[in-house]
């Protein structure tokens, strides 16, 4: 990437929130009151990128809706991924508010009904052996305490990852994940980590040549002594880069072959998001660590997961991931629900269902407009690249934030990626009128780019 593209990053909005099209955004959008509490919000909190200064205040959720101070509704096609079931689903606030009632928090060195019988369900979703089960608050720990377990499993400290991959944000989690912007300033990170470019089909160093990467990994894999684990997003979920069923068939022999852990990160994108209860089952593979969070806990209590096989349960002395939350009744209610509404609601089916509608009404979008670049996704889980050429395949950064702003107005929240790519990752109890609704703004938005 050139310096200009580097600077050209910096300011996109996503990364500092700082460009011209937000203060014009605050000016136009927000009223009195609202001003006043992002002021004190940018007062009081630590700022960071990606998330501050903040872009609107809300007052409630519900469904696929969000709804701010002035009573203004979003539909919402980011919701920080915890959104599987919606916002403020009954069924998941009902089982929480009677577990407040009887058991709030258990006490280390006890253990509880509800989290036997979450680690229970857990365990009946998965293949094979994978039965055992470690609970923790948030994804970042999960990252870790799957890490630690390949390194006590194989005896081994090196790990593999893709560039461009998020696991995380912690300093463990950033050591192994291959997002620049979370290392900045921090210096020396966990040692041991080998990042290779990830199998992407449009863009990047194996763009359509996925056989180059496994024989890259496998370089790798050979190469470099005291490899423990591969740790890899199924499908990545920020920008929506989806492997073949090849690449991780042959990736999950390659880790066989050379004795490394396949450690999957399925933070934001189990639990139905892409048609399936994992991603992982699209590929006819499995993991040797799952790593699980975010929508586990129904988007009201923070909770998060590993696990993995009944063979590393064999480490009794040492500590892999002791939480203060670790066995928590209210996260273990709030999961056991969120499953529970996706096989009652039958909502694998629902998103099979609404992948082909959401595909078909992209396609059309793509036809209509040549600033998109490519189309990609699964079940609800779509990317779509802006580009200010076809044929270069120039990002167009401009571009997805005027988009992203009319998109707002018009009451359509998403992330944009990467500075180019939008990212659509709805409910997945969204109705058909919400999901056409949405995909109206998003056309009117792109109709409007200067």
């Amino acid at each position: 990437m050139n310096k200009s593209n580097v600077h050209q990053n910096k300011i996109t909005e996503g990364d500092i929130n700082l460009t011209q099209a937000r203060e014009k955004w605050t000016e136009r959008e927000t009223d009195g009151k609202t001003r006043e509490l992002l002021e004190k919000d940018a007062r009081y909190f630590l700022h960071q990128s990606m998330s501050t200064p903040c872009l609107d205040v809300l007052e409630s959720c519900k469904g696929s809706r969000m709804e701010n101070l002035s009573g203004k509704h979003y539909l919402d096609f980011h919701g920080n991924n915890v959104h599987q079931v919606g916002f403020s689903h009954p069924v998941i606030l009902r089982r929480i508010t009677e577990q407040l009632g009887q058991l709030s928090f258990s006490t280390r060195r006890y253990t509880n009904e509800p989290a036997i019988r979450f680690a229970e369900k857990l365990a009946s979703l998965l293949p094979s052996d994978l039965n055992r089960v470690l609970l923790t608050p948030n994804g970042s720990s999960a990252v870790g305490m799957a890490l630690k377990l390949a390194r006590a499993v194989t005896g081994k400290f090196k790990v593999v990852s893709f560039w461009d991959a998020f696991h995380g944000a912690s300093l463990d989690a950033i050591s192994v994940g291959g997002e620049a912007v979370f290392r900045e300033y921090m210096g020396p990170l966990m040692p041991g980590v080998e990042r290779v470019p990830p199998p992407v089909t449009y863009r990047g160093v194996f763009e359509g040549r996925e056989q180059k990467c496994l024989e890259y990994l496998e370089y790798v894999f050979s190469r470099e002594n005291d490899i423990g684990a591969f740790i890899a997003e199924t499908i990545r979920n920020t920008d929506v880069q989806v492997p073949s069923e090849n690449f991780w068939k042959e990736a999950r022999k390659l880790c066989d072959k050379y004795g490394v852990l396949l450690i999957l990160d399925e933070i934001p994108i189990a639990l139905g998001r892409t048609g399936k209860m994992f991603a992982f089952e699209h590929y006819g593979i499995e993991p040797d660590i799952l790593c699980l969070g975010k929508g586990l806990g129904g988007g009201v209590i923070p909770q998060a997961a590993i696990v993995t096989r009944d063979a590393y349960n064999r480490f009794g002395d040492i500590s892999l991931g002791h939480y203060t939350h670790e066995k928590s009744p209210l996260g273990a209610v709030a999961g056991l629900a969120v499953i529970e509404v996706i096989e009652n609601g039958r909502l694998l089916h629902k998103v099979r269902e609404d992948e082909a509608f959401i595909k078909t009404a992209l396609d059309i979008l793509y036809n209509k407009y040549p600033v998109i670049g490519d189309i990609r996704g699964k079940g609800l889980l779509w990317g779509m690249e802006l580009v200010a050429d076809r044929n270069t395949k120039e990002k167009a950064y401009t571009e997805a934030e005027q988009v992203m702003y009319a998109s707002l107005e018009g009451g359509l929240n998403y992330k944009v990626s990467s500075g180019n790519v939008i990212q659509l990752s709805p409910p997945l109890t969204i109705d058909r009128e919400d999901l056409e609704r949405a995909l109206f703004i998003l056309d009117q938005s792109l109709a409007g780019i200067r």
